[in-house]
């Protein structure tokens, strides 16, 4: 009886002496079609390129092998998996809470932090609670919901409607940049202000070599000076 033990199941490709089939459809180095060989006469290819014989298609009949340098083909396939991580978009949903007799200053605030996560590429959950007899007064959330929708009208657009949810009422923002997009103009953004700040470094340290020549040249006068009345 077949019994499992556990383990990882390896997904490595198989390569070079590991391959166990009589013979294998063979792609050379840069991609040309060998056809159906032996794989005897694979191996042998691969001592001649010096590169290694890779399974890339066990399913197949025969299997599809390749000739590649398998270490390089593994960094590449790291690097590439780790860009894409890096570039990987989550969206993500921010919740900002308001009152429907919220100050002026208060608001600000508040639109604020909803145009930094509209930027950023994020969505806004708008969310007005009402307290005491504010729940007879919908209209007054509805209206300021209305109000900050209209406010950040360049970054965003209302995706989910006001509606209520018990004491509260909400409204979702969705932003017109994709989060991508977003990411890459933070990453400009960050690299343009590296530039500058370097530009002002070396702006800076100009001017003291500038104002270091003339003392030179004064202290090589004042030689000569003294030399001269000497003579």
């Amino acid at each position: 009886m077949w019994c499992y033990r556990g383990g990882s199941i390896s997904t490595e490709p198989r390569i070079n002496d590991r391959i166990r089939v009589p013979e294998v459809r063979l792609v050379g180095p840069s991609g040309e079609q060998v056809g159906i060989v032996p794989l005897a006469k694979a191996l042998e290819l691969a001592q001649e390129y010096d590169l290694d014989l890779v399974e890339v298609a066990a399913s197949a009949r025969p299997p599809v092998c390749k000739l590649m340098d398998y270490g390089k083909f593994k960094y590449e396939s790291a690097m590439k998996a780790r860009e894409a991580r890096k570039n990987q978009a989550h969206t993500v949903i921010k919740e900002m809470k308001l009152r429907p007799k919220i100050d002026p200053h208060d608001y600000d605030t508040k639109k604020g932090h909803v145009v930094r996560f509209l930027k950023q590429g994020d969505k806004v959950k708008i969310t007005i609670m009402f307290r005491g007899r504010e729940q007879s007064r919908p209209e007054l959330g509805y209206r300021l919901l209305q109000r900050l929708a209209s406010d950040v009208e360049e970054l965003g657009f209302i995706e989910s409607n006001p509606k209520q949810d018990g004491r509260n009422m909400i409204m979702v923002l969705g932003p017109h940049k994709k989060k991508t997009e977003a990411m890459a103009e933070a990453r400009e953004a960050q690299a343009a202000r590296k530039a500058e700040r370097q530009g002002g470094t070396a702006a800076e340290a100009a001017p003291a070599e500038t104002e270091a020549a003339p003392a030179a040249a004064e202290v090589e006068a004042d030689g000569s000076a003294e030399a001269n009345t000497e003579a």
